[in-house]
């Protein structure tokens, strides 16, 4: 099996999705300090790690409908 080097963010990102099956931006920038979510899943799918993802529905502080990427391994 090849190890793959991940930078401390990547890893973070990843324990994440270990730890709690999934993450979405507002979990990673919460949790994480992770304002860059997307490029964080970027780069960990270019060094070939397997993540999946789908766009969910959430409410805003409003009420109002917005939409959100979730990410998790797989």
């Amino acid at each position: 099996m090849t190890e793959i080097k991940l930078t401390k963010t990547e890893q973070r990102v990843f324990d994440y999705m270990v730890e709690f099956g999934s993450i979405t931006s507002l979990q990673a920038f919460t949790d994480l300090g992770n304002s860059r979510l997307s490029a964080t899943i970027f780069n960990l799918k270019k060094k070939g790690v397997v993540i999946g993802g789908s766009t969910v529905t959430v409410r805003n502080r409003f009420g109002e409908k917005r939409y959100v990427k979730k990410y998790w391994l797989g």
